[in-house]
């Protein structure tokens, strides 16, 4: 460990003062390498303590250790003088340590060895003391004795018993108990005080018993003695009475009551005012115990100021104040206050806090190389201020021989220009009439060089951020200075971002990868110098990336916390599932993946915290989430059935478990065991806070319920059924409902009318009182009554006639309420008569306008509902053949006397009537009318297509329209050629005669596709189109002449040249292009003996600039829409620019691969003119066919 010490120049108070905050406690380390001949004054490591209260049962062992170089003797006083150990066989000092063993177990005394013990360990450097230690043996005494008269007290009396224990040592612990050592009950009317006391504030007759027993429990001894029983007996009122009648003449005593109420009194403390005085550090408790009826509450306050919040606490029913860890601060008074609805009394306990010493600053060992400073301080504080002494080696200062280097101060002695002799070992005392303190400190001066403590090439891993402290950890004397070096850097690591603590160590307070590398320390003093070597690795901190979100899942499902960590690779990764910070269940349910937990078959135990820890040797990363399984709720339970009424009930229930979903609403279901057992019906909801329901019920029903909960997961299970409640019959509370009359027939009226239910009925007997008359005629109702039916017709009426009815209900106990009256008609029958005057108007040749007169209402005989037309196509006027299409028909309002028909055939022959319609159904229909719809435009024809395909025509066969509309006036075909881009040439049309069915086109190009548009016509105009489309043939002369030549080896290894030469080109211009100069053609022409290669300027004979190979690769694709024929042959493709344009005699092909073939001809105006100018090479292809 690194020495920490500061040099001190004599000077004033102040200065000391200075240096004393310097001065750090220093200590040898134990390095076994360090101490191999290093010299130490003695060093007290282990003491009893001062107040050592000893079991007599046992040996006395008197601990006192310490260490020191060499190694130290050790010596006992006993009260004050030598305590010689060789001349006393029961005690023994353990080897090489001060501890006496005092062997009591063979008959000694242990009050023989009771007084004040201390302990010297001394060697050629110092003596070391010990504290006072007083050995006192524990005492448990029994209970002196003594004859206990039994209490007889009053009713509402106050009472102590007191306990009054032997003094032990330590004091015992109180407590009240029965015969059968069960503790006996206490409330804030009965309670033990802090004296062991049992205080009763007033006394009720169930406090009348004769085992009232203290015991006091002494631990050191392990023993428990026991006071006498105590009996007491509370009389009442009538008790004594009946005592004192046979005295008195029966006359009272007491009279009727108990000791009456009264204010409270103090049991304890007496008196207004009481004062306390505590230790600094000791517990403080303050007891007020007061008697009165009722049992006072008391309550505590501090007169000046509030009641330390974190430190206070209330015991024994809020009689004992307690404070613990007291400070002055604690000193003042303290009010308790005892209060009863009669009136309240105060106590005030005046607090005084006093101290025994406590350091300041408690003097630290000195290790000071020769001619160097140092001081002890010696602080300590108290109530009253401790006196402080100065012992060296045991002795007190002033009797100690000189030293010139000392200089002794009231609480610090300044060491200087110290000398190997000026070792020792001093001890300072800080005294009060409280307590005293004693420590040891030595001055040790040594002469060492540096040595590094640290261990050689130590790696020290560090998480990326995070501070690095790198440890160098030197010993010497003089202190040696350490400096750190990074990697082979010559210069010290100082200021930002390094810092080299007091103790050596470096420290890189955000470490980052760069910081990574060896580190050097050097520690050096004038005596020489030590360096060590460590390395440091900064590495990436382990994260989780994914953490595991809280889950809401239901029982019997699959849940899955997701847990995916980052981490540096070269750390092993460790990743720890809990749940509820233990670890998982050994259950197969679980299972953990390689970044997730998965829990099937939830159950709810696997409720819970879930965590994922990510390990790595560095660091770790913690997420965590919470599981919460939902289910069904559990059902109600407890039905109970209260407030019992003729016509409402209450039922309560006790809800069961929701389970973890929160239950939103109760079903409340009946069964009516009368009228529909084991049939349950809803009867209402409730919300989910109600377990309680006012029911309204129905009479005449034997009732059973059963209530359902309901969470966001779903319904329980029905609870059990409550028990029965019949209620009593009733007249009925209601009518049927629905009810209507109308007839069914001419001559018949029915009312029908929604039966009630049996839980409506009220009671038995249910029946129906049927009422019916005909409206505006003066007569009575004629009534009937019926039951078991919702129907009743009557016979014999008139013809849609008005009738008043009613239907009310009858049970034994009664009618229902007053029926309404409703009001229908008796049965319709046809209408009698049909429209007249009924008038057509043809608008076009789809659409004719109908008119007509109303019939009379009388002749209706029931509701007019409208009027319909009936109408249809009797033939079409192309054709004599008469046709029936069926007959269509529209419905017009009862209002309308005119509608028009839509969707007619043109030039067709058309019959309507028109009829009125009622609820029974159509009337007779008027005479029938004629009319004519004129011609329109035809329809499409039925079919088009082209056959017959040559060279130079095609042929087109049709069939007529469907549907002429009227008669035809001919055809019209337009067609129109298209090319290869499938660009439109011009439109060609023809006028072909209504007779013919077929037509053939001539004179068109070959190789060519056509587009033909062919539609009829009628003196209306033109119809509906059909498109087709068909192509002319090739000359198979030429066709086969040119896969003759394709055929040909010699043709194959002449292209294969071509192209060769061609790609040659190509580099060639490609680099010269890169070089920025331009091709000249006309040098290569000359070196070419090929005659088929042509300049593609004339002007100039030169190619230009070429462009780039990628647009010539875009320039020398195939041509849009090539293909070849399975056959072999190549067609000529559909375009309306010519091929023919492209090579002389119209012979320009494309081959099988879609490349054009074709030699390029001097039509220099026509390309320039069609924009078809190209840069490609000639075709070796039209090169070929002139030869053939």
């Amino acid at each position: 460990m690194q020495l920490k010490r500061r040099g001190l120049t004599s000077g004033g108070s102040p200065l000391i003062l200075f240096m004393c905050q310097l001065i750090a406690a220093l200590d040898v380390p134990l390095d076994p390498k360090i101490l191999e001949g290093l010299q130490q004054p003695p060093t007290i490591t282990h003491q009893s303590p001062k107040d050592y209260i000893i079991d007599p049962r046992e040996n006395i062992v008197i601990q006192c250790e310490a260490k020191g170089k060499p190694t130290p003797r050790f010596s006992w006083t006993r009260n004050g003088t030598h305590f010689d150990t060789d001349k006393d066989s029961r005690v023994m000092m353990k080897p090489n340590s001060g501890t006496l063993v005092i062997d009591i177990s063979t008959g000694g005394k242990p009050d023989a060895y009771e007084g004040i013990y201390q302990c010297s360990a001394r060697n050629e450097h110092g003596t070391a003391v010990s504290n006072n230690i007083v050995i006192r043996q524990s005492r448990s005494p029994l209970w002196s004795k003594e004859k206990l008269q039994p209490y007889i007290v009053q009713e509402g009396s106050s009472l102590v018993l007191p306990c009054r224990p032997p003094v032990g040592l330590p004091p015992p612990i109180i407590f009240w108990m029965d015969n059968y050592f069960q503790r006996l009950p206490q409330s804030n009317r009965v309670s033990q005080g802090l004296n062991g006391d049992l205080y009763f504030s007033n006394l009720k007759v169930e406090d009348t018993r004769s085992d009232y027993i203290c015991y006091a429990r002494f631990n050191h001894t392990q023993t428990i003695q026991q006071k006498q029983p105590i009996s007491v007996k509370v009389l009442s009122m009538d008790a004594i009475n009946e005592t004192f009648a046979a005295f008195l003449n029966d006359t009272e005593f007491f009279g009727d009551s108990p000791v009456g109420e009264r204010r409270p009194t103090f049991l304890v403390p007496t008196g207004q005012n009481s004062s306390k005085l505590v230790l600094r550090g000791e517990i403080l408790k303050l007891e007020c115990i007061a008697e009165g009826l009722p049992t006072p509450e008391i309550h505590w306050m501090k007169e000046s100021g509030e009641l330390p919040i974190k430190k206070t606490f209330y015991e024994n029913f809020q009689k004992t104040l307690k404070i613990v860890a007291v400070t002055e601060a604690d000193g003042g008074s303290y009010r308790c206050t005892a209060k009863n609805h009669l009136g309240l009394i105060h106590h005030t306990i005046k607090v005084t806090v006093k101290s025994a010493p406590h350091w300041i600053n408690e003097p630290k060992n000195l290790i000071l190389a020769p001619q160097e400073t140092g001081i002890l301080l010696c602080r300590a504080n108290g109530n009253p201020k401790p006196s402080i002494t100065w012992l060296m080696n045991g002795i007190p200062i002033e009797n100690s021989p000189d030293d010139p280097s000392r200089n002794i101060g009231d609480d610090a002695i300044v060491f200087s220009d110290v000398q190997k002799d000026s070792s020792a070992v001093y001890q300072c005392n800080a005294s009060n009439e409280y307590g005293y303190l004693l420590s040891n400190a030595f001055v040790n001066v040594l002469a060492v060089p540096p040595r590094i403590l640290t261990a050689p090439n130590h790696l020290y891993q560090v998480i990326i951020s995070r501070p690095a402290l790198l440890d160098c950890l030197t010993f010497g004397s003089p202190v040696p200075k350490v400096q750190w070096f990074k990697d082979n850097h010559a210069s010290v690591l100082d200021g930002e971002p390094y810092i080299v603590h007091g103790n050596g160590s470096l420290e890189i307070h955000v470490a980052q990868k760069a910081d990574s590398g060896k580190y050097t320390c050097v520690g050096i003093n004038e005596l020489g110098k030590a360096e060590n070597v460590v390395h440091l690795e900064v590495k990436e901190s382990v994260r989780i990336i994914a953490q595991p979100e809280y889950r809401v899942v239901q029982k019997a499902g699959t849940v899955v916390f997701e847990c995916r960590v980052k981490h540096d690779p070269s750390l092993e990764l460790t990743i720890t599932w809990l749940k509820d910070e233990n670890s998982l269940p050994e259950d197969e349910r679980f299972v953990v993946g390689k970044d997730s937990l998965t829990i099937t078959d939830v159950t709810e135990v696997d409720e819970g915290t879930y965590t994922c820890i990510a390990n790595t040797s560095l660091d770790k990363d913690i997420a965590r989430a919470e599981l919460t399984v939902v289910d069904y709720p559990d059902p109600p339970s407890d039905l109970e059935l209260t407030d019992e009424h003729e016509r409402s009930i209450q039922l309560t229930w006790t809800p069961g478990e929701d389970n973890n979903s929160p239950i939103e609403k109760f079903i409340i279901e009946y069964e009516d065991g009368l009228h529909d057992p084991d049939v349950w019906h809803n009867l209402t909801e409730v919300p989910g806070q109600k377990t309680t329901a006012h029911l309204k019920l129905s009479p005449f029903v034997w009732y059973s319920f059963r209530v359902i909960s309901v969470n966001k997961v779903g319904r329980s299970q029905p609870s059990s059924p409550s028990r029965q409640y019949q209620t009593p019959g009733a007249a009925p509370d209601e009518n049927p409902i629905i009810v209507k009359g109308a007839g069914s027939e001419p001559d018949n009226f029915v009312i029908t009318w929604e039966p009630l239910t049996g839980i409506q009925s009220n009671g038995p007997g249910l029946q129906y009182k049927v009422s019916w008359r005909q409206k505006d005629v003066n007569e009575e109702f004629t009534t009937i009554k019926v039951a078991n039916v919702s129907k009743y017709i009557v016979s014999a009426t008139p013809t849609f006639v008005p009738y008043e009815f009613y239907v009310q209900t009858i049970n034994d106990f009664g009618p229902g309420p007053e029926p309404l009256i409703h009001v229908g008609h008796s049965g319709e029958d046809l209408p009698m008569v049909a429209p007249t005057n009924v008038r057509v108007h043809v608008e076009n040749s789809t659409l004719a306008e109908v008119h007509w007169d109303a019939v009379p209402a009388k002749s209706v005989r029931g509701i007019l509902k409208g009027y319909k037309i009936y109408y249809w196509k009797e033939r079409s006027l192309n054709k004599r053949k008469r046709r029936n299409t069926g007959k269509s028909s529209l419905m017009f309002d009862k209002n309308k006397t005119h509608g028009k028909l839509p969707g007619l055939e043109p030039f067709s022959h058309y019959v309507l009537n028109v009829r009125a319609v009622n609820g029974k159904g159509d009337g007779p229909p008027s005479p029938d009318q004629h009319f004519e719809t004129p011609e329109g435009v035809p329809g499409a024809p039925a079919f088009l297509k082209v056959t017959d395909p040559t060279l130079d025509s095609l042929t087109l066969e049709w069939s007529p329209p469907v549907h002429r509309n009227g008669i035809l006036t001919g055809y019209t075909l337009r067609y129109q050629a298209i090319n290869n881009t499938h660009k439109l040439g011009p439109l060609l049309e023809l006028v072909i005669p209504a007779n013919e069915t077929s037509w053939t086109l001539k004179n068109l190009n070959y190789s060519t596709r056509y587009k033909f548009y062919f539609h009829a016509q009628t003196s209306k105009g033109p119809g509906s189109s059909l498109t087709e489309e068909g192509v002319t043939i090739m000359d198979e002369a030429m066709a086969s002449r040119q896969v003759d030549i394709a055929t040909q080896g010699w043709f194959i290894g002449l292209m294969c040249a071509i192209a060769l030469l061609i790609l040659v080109l190509l580099i060639i211009c490609f680099i010269k292009r890169n070089k920025g100069g331009k091709y000249p053609v006309k040098e290569k022409e000359d070196a070419h003996a090929d005659p088929e290669i042509q300049p593609m300027k004339e002007d100039d004979g030169t190619f230009g600039e070429y462009r780039s190979l990628e647009s010539d690769t875009e320039d020398h694709k195939p041509l849009k829409g090539s293909r070849t024929p399975s056959n072999g042959t190549v067609k000529k493709e559909d375009s309306d620019d010519s091929l023919v344009d492209y090579g002389e005699g119209g012979e320009g092909q494309f081959n099988e691969d879609g490349s054009f073939i074709g030699q390029y001809s001097g039509k220099k105006e026509k390309e320039t003119a069609e924009g078809n100018e190209s840069s490609e090479a000639p075709s070796p292809v039209n090169a070929m066919n002139s030869f053939v």
